[in-house]
């Protein structure tokens, strides 16, 4: 069945195309809230819970951690959902976790209470990490799927600065003093209620998801490979060999773990040491949504209207390639013991090629390259090693920076970095404008 048969066009459907993807673009939307609201809140759910102090430790570390467990459960366990009931179904599974989540997290009695929650919200981001951007490809014609699929990413960006703002504003309403004692933060406003309201606030965007994700239709290529049939038909297992033909799973698996290998979180680590550098003294959250948030939304749009112009495989060398040479800057600028403005500068170059190039086109690519009947299944482990590989980098960043220092931090990413141009320049084939039966070999180009 090809492109014409396939994509969902407003004559056909009677909806606006772009309704729908945004629609499924709202899990990346939550994603990005979820993920970044626990910071702003973290001084308050660990004071009002006793998670100060060295004794506590690692209770808060878990606590902070468990949406990511949450996330590679979600990705590995729960992939199958979208390739044996249907996307549509793996979207409202989605919205609920994040409704439900946000509740619960809001009104959380007890320590495990909360990590339940957070858990549970990680569930979420594992599956609609994983569906969102599959069924935004599977829906969308050739000629704008790859602007339509960035949509995800740049909603997530939305997402990251909406929890921002959101903190900001709620701390805003009861400041706490800067020297204020842990016990001090507890019985203030926002020890004892504003950080609930952090949390609660996702409720809204969640549960409008949750409505809007029964309206939308199923994606047809997945009714294509249940034979047309309806969502919720078993359909039989996954086709393992079909899964493990070729070497699509191997390159997607890498793809996502160079996405966050590529040292970006390196860059947001050594953020604020580098305004206080350049002279700006300004706290560090609204420093964050100012700069470094306006800074990654511009060029996300600029990924989406250059994605289907230039084509993944430029995008994606020009993000390795930009990354290893800002890299090399920053370690010479640490190791030569230079900071301000120069470095600031290099900081921001890193975010925006990594939000031109990278962040999006990543998942670009990862919804495009799989065969439709395991597509799913397929991306569920691609994003489980993404979130593994998250994981792994976070636990491995202080001690890599202490054995390299700054300078040799830098300079190790950026070797990553030139590792993975050479993996993509060998084997990542361009798949602009290409229907994706051709390109998962379901059928002839």
């Amino acid at each position: 069945m090809g492109e014409t048969g396939k994509s969902m066009d407003e004559a056909r459907l009677g909806v606006p195309l772009f309704l729908i993807c945004l629609t499924a673009a709202m899990g990346g939307l939550l994603f990005g809230y979820d993920w970044v609201v626990i910071g702003g809140a973290k001084p308050f759910y660990e004071a009002w819970f006793g998670l100060s102090g060295a004794e506590a430790a690692w209770r808060a570390g878990f606590a902070m951690s468990s949406a990511v467990f949450g996330c590679i459960v979600g990705a590995l366990s729960l992939g199958w959902i979208p390739d044996r009931f249907g996307r549509k179904p793996a979207l409202i599974w989605a919205a609920v976790f994040f409704t439900v989540s946000a509740v619960w997290t809001a009104f959380a009695v007890g320590y495990w209470d909360f990590v339940a929650a957070r858990a549970l919200g990680g569930l979420g981001i594992g599956l609609a990490s994983n569906v969102s951007p599959v069924y935004i490809a599977e829906v969308s014609p050739a000629r704008l799927r790859g602007r339509l699929v960035a949509l995800n990413q740049l909603t997530l960006v939305i997402g990251i600065l909406a929890a921002q703002l959101v903190n900001l504003m709620i701390y805003n309403l009861a400041p706490v003093a800067p020297d204020a004692t842990v016990e001090a933060i507890r019985e203030s406003w926002n020890g004892r209620i504003g950080w609930r309201w952090m949390f609660g606030a996702e409720a809204v965007p969640a549960g409008l998801f949750l409505l809007l994700a029964w309206v939308i239709p199923e994606s047809p290529r997945w009714l294509a490979t249940r034979g047309g049939g309806t969502a919720g038909a078993s359909g039989g297992g996954v086709p393992w060999r079909e899964l493990l033909r070729g070497p699509a799973l191997a390159l997607g698996v890498f793809l996502a773990a160079f996405q966050q290998w590529c040292g970006l979180n390196v860059v947001f680590n050594y953020a604020e040491e580098i305004f206080r550098a350049a002279g700006y003294d300004v706290g560090g959250m609204m420093l964050n949504v100012v700069i470094t948030g306006a800074v990654n939304l511009i060029f996300t749009v600029a990924a989406m209207a250059l994605v289907d112009r230039w084509g993944r495989r430029p995008l994606m060398l020009m993000g390795a390639g930009g990354l290893a040479l800002i890299y090399a800057a920053l370690g010479c600028s640490y190791w030569l013991g230079l900071k301000g403005i120069w470095v600031l500068g290099l900081v921001l170059a890193a975010i925006a090629c990594y939000a031109m190039t990278l962040a999006p086109v990543t998942w670009v690519v990862l919804s495009e390259i799989f065969p439709g009947r395991v597509r799913g299944t397929a991306m569920s482990v691609a994003v489980g090693a993404l979130w593994i590989s998250c994981y792994g980098l976070t636990l491995t960043f202080k001690p890599l920076n202490l054995a390299l220092g700054a300078a040799g931090t830098f300079w190790f990413y950026g070797a990553l970095c030139l590792a993975g141009f050479a993996v993509m320049a060998r084997w990542l084939r361009e798949t602009r404008g290409r229907t994706l039966e051709a390109i998962g070999g379901d059928a002839e180009d």
